[in-house]
């Protein structure tokens, strides 16, 4: 089972470095914007905003990252990350759109089950 809470929690670092690049990289982009639904204008205009965000879950991906590097000891970093990650993508459904709570916040939610069970289970 831990080795599953690893792979899960290093393929929501894995989703969260995806989502960095297209928002810091590829949010003016025909796919970026074929991805969020945006116009060439609208893209523009709110390019400054995504970068931001592309950079926040740069940071989520760097934490779980971390917490996965560090074995055993990492428990705490990955249950706070995750959670950080289940927080972003709740709140991210009920702001922006509803495919945020199944893209984002339930794999972080199934990895942060999963940690808490090996944690349980030792």
């Amino acid at each position: 089972m831990n080795t599953a809470a690893q792979i899960l929690t290093g393929l929501v670092a894995v989703l969260h470095v995806y989502f960095l690049v297209l928002e810091m990289f590829l949010w003016t982009k025909p796919y970026g914007r074929r991805v969020f639904g945006l116009t060439a204008e609208k893209a523009a205009m709110t390019q400054s905003l995504a970068a931001n965000q592309g950079l926040y879950n740069g940071f989520l991906a760097a934490g779980l990252v971390w917490g996965i590097g560090a074995g055993a000891d990492g428990f705490a970093l990955k249950v706070f990350f995750l959670s950080c990650v289940v927080v972003a993508g709740v709140f991210g459904a009920a702001t922006a759109s509803k495919k945020i709570l199944w893209v984002q916040a339930l794999p972080g939610a199934v990895a942060l089950g999963l940690v808490w069970l090996v944690w349980l289970a030792r």
